[in-house]
């Protein structure tokens, strides 16, 4: 036979501790009704009665003495447990737990090791990877998402920061092959692109719209993959300004333009957003957005 479910059982003990059902319904903030609802179903269930009733309330028999014990002891357990769970609500402890894409690690994992410097007593788990990590069942405390705002709901989105591209090339292919001087003059150059056509990254659809397709002569499938393509000479691709400004010998092949701008998001589940280590993260975040954002604009 099933076992009862935990509210009758801890109906049942408030009303061993308060002797009556009113003092029980009181110390639950239920209705009296409710009390004995739950005492009619528990002993029923069970078989058994656990309370002789008189005029002056309830009195536990032995088997409700049994059952009571064993209630009051894991009810103190709940306490206890609902203490320990709070209290890393509070704290900047135990897992924090961060997702992005995997051509953002050269960006991220620096500042995660910085906000574990000064919070040690926190892990970090950095979770890269193109899938989306779902909030909702406890994946991730905070996600750094690309592209339009995230409409996912129950969760909260905020501005991070806007990734500002460049257009590059290696010296050697510009050595070997010459520098465009334009937007026309690249249809005679080897360009390289992601390989998906459906790709909605700004500057994919700003290629796509301006480059013939037969130009793209070397197609990737993430932006890690373009930045080691552009560095081995293989031709000109995008990469982020704070990947370009990290490597020497790339030559930026014209102006950056708005178009290839794309929008960062930082996302968190309402159930967890307001949490002391959660904000915490995203304070140090939005912080080394702000010195980005005036470095790169």
């Amino acid at each position: 036979m099933p076992f009862s479910n935990w509210d009758e059982i801890r109906t049942a003990y408030h009303v061993a501790r308060a002797g009556t059902v009113s003092g029980a319904a009181e110390a639950l903030g239920v209705h009296h009704a409710t009390v004995i609802r739950h005492i009619d179903s528990l002993e029923s269930k069970l078989g058994v009665k656990l309370f002789q009733r008189h005029a002056r309330g309830y009195t536990a028999t032995e088997a409700g003495e049994d059952l009571l014990q064993v209630a009051g002891a894991t009810d103190d357990q709940f306490t206890q447990l609902l203490g320990r769970i709070r209290g890393r609500g509070e704290g900047v402890t135990g897992d924090m737990v961060v997702t992005s894409l995997t051509s953002l690690s050269p960006l991220l994992a620096p500042v995660l090791a910085d906000f574990q410097e000064e919070n040690p007593d926190v892990r970090i788990r950095y979770l890269t990877g193109d899938r989306l990590f779902r909030l909702e069942y406890g994946e991730a405390h905070v996600a750094i998402r690309a592209g339009a705002a995230p409409d996912q709901p129950d969760n909260v989105v905020q501005p991070f920061m806007h990734q500002q591209m460049r257009m590059v090339a290696a010296n050697a292919y510009v050595a070997a092959r010459g520098k465009p001087g334009s937007v026309e003059d690249l249809a005679n150059h080897r360009m390289i692109g992601h390989d998906s056509a459906t790709s909605r990254a700004p500057f994919n659809i700003w290629l796509r719209n301006n480059v013939p397709d037969e130009a793209i002569s070397f197609r990737v499938t993430d932006n890690r993959a373009m930045g080691d393509a552009v560095l081995s000479g293989a031709g000109i691709g995008f990469l982020p300004v704070w990947e370009y400004e990290r490597h020497d010998g790339l030559v930026e092949i014209l102006p950056a333009m708005t178009d290839w701008a794309a929008p960062l998001w930082l996302v968190t589940h309402v159930d967890l957003h307001r949490t002391s280590k959660v904000q915490a993260c995203l304070t140090f975040l939005k912080a080394r957005a702000k010195e980005w954002s005036a470095k790169w604009g």
